[in-house]
């Protein structure tokens, strides 16, 4: 069992200056306790996102951390030049020493699309050339392709990442059939949504992982989503959790709300008791949070746990607590359970 970070990096209470700060010390304090892999996500024109240049903020991590990996979780590859983002990759690989995750997607905001003159609706293919693109940019020595959003003729590629071919990976998953690419390409894959769900997602890319013959002790992460809150008391870490959140929903919503619309399946509830209701979120003591994340990571057979510990107008002192309490009381029970299930 892995354990990784989520951040959306967005807008709290402290001046910008600071914020970046804050949250440099946080990476520095994930790097101790022991975590994996920090994923940070990229957002444009939004409160929900203070790094909307996300690799100048993870060049920023990577001299402030010693082992930890991290990447973005995903870049919006039709917002980005194919090109100049493979040189990006590397010399981020290269800065780090091997310790980048490479998270790609289409973008999920219809409105961050447009912004930046793309069409929504052309999005999907200019993803799936741009991927093609930044495939061969990391793995030989020049460029062709020709394609409907993209042409590159003979173009020189210079820089290699350290890790060879490329980077890992990394794709976010919403629905079982779409485990079925990253299962047969060995990206790895970061789920947030119910129980039920994530459970269908693991099951049907652990299957069509079987189904070419790979063995389970490769099988790349499979990750569970959730945002933490750990108190002294129940009451006291939801009370954290719905202030914290209230601020995030809002950002969450902002953009949307501008231009008169609701996002059609990438809700986020507004009070954080329903993100316990729903099973997306924990709030509590470290037992209450500890036993939910058990019982989720059984249900769901997940090889990966991805925590949010900061959002929204949560504290520095509060994130920085959930996450060492989580490091040191529930990352242990989480191990043992996967070895109980990998004994049976």
């Amino acid at each position: 069992m892995k354990f990784g970070i989520f951040d959306q990096n967005d807008a709290g209470v402290l001046p910008l200056a600071e914020h970046y700060e804050a949250r440099l010390q946080l990476c520095e304090a994930y790097d101790r306790l022991g975590f994996t892999t920090y994923h940070l996500s990229e957002h444009h024109a939004t409160p929900l996102s203070y790094t909307p240049s996300t690799g100048v903020f993870l060049s920023a991590v990577a001299q402030r951390t010693k082992t930890l990996r991290f990447g973005p979780l995903v870049y919006i590859l039709p917002l980005r030049h194919p090109l100049q983002l493979a040189e990006e990759i590397c010399m981020l690989d290269q800065m780090s020493g091997g310790r980048l995750e490479l998270g790609i997607g289409r973008g999920a905001v219809p409105h961050e699309l447009r912004h930046h003159g793309v069409d929504p609706s052309v999005a999907v293919p200019m993803y799936r050339e741009a991927l093609q693109v930044l495939l061969q940019a990391l793995t030989q020595p020049s460029v062709d392709f020709q394609g409907q959003y993209y042409t590159y003729n003979d173009v020189p590629m210079v820089l290699r990442p350290v890790q060879l071919p490329h980077p890992p990976l990394w794709y976010g998953v919403s629905a079982a059939d779409a485990a079925v690419w990253p299962a047969q390409n060995a990206v790895n894959i970061v789920c947030n949504g119910p129980v039920g769900r994530v459970a269908e997602i693991a099951a049907r890319y652990k299957a069509e992982w079987a189904a070419q013959g790979k063995p389970a002790s490769a099988l790349p992460c499979i990750g569970l989503s959730r945002a933490v809150v750990i108190g002294e008391t129940d009451a006291e870490a939801l009370e954290q959790a719905r202030i914290g959140w209230k601020r995030y929903s809002e950002s969450f919503y902002v953009l949307w709300k501008r231009h008169g619309s609701m996002p059609q399946y990438a809700r986020t509830p507004e009070d954080f008791a329903e993100m316990i209701e729903a099973g997306t979120g924990f709030a509590g003591t470290v037992s209450t949070v500890r036993d939910a994340l058990v019982k989720q990571a059984r249900a769901t057979s997940v090889n990966y746990v991805v925590s949010r510990f900061a959002f929204g107008d949560m504290s520095q002192a509060q994130a920085l607590r959930s996450a060492t309490l989580f490091a040191t009381e529930i990352m242990p029970a989480l191990r043992e359970q996967e070895d109980q299930r990998h004994a049976a």
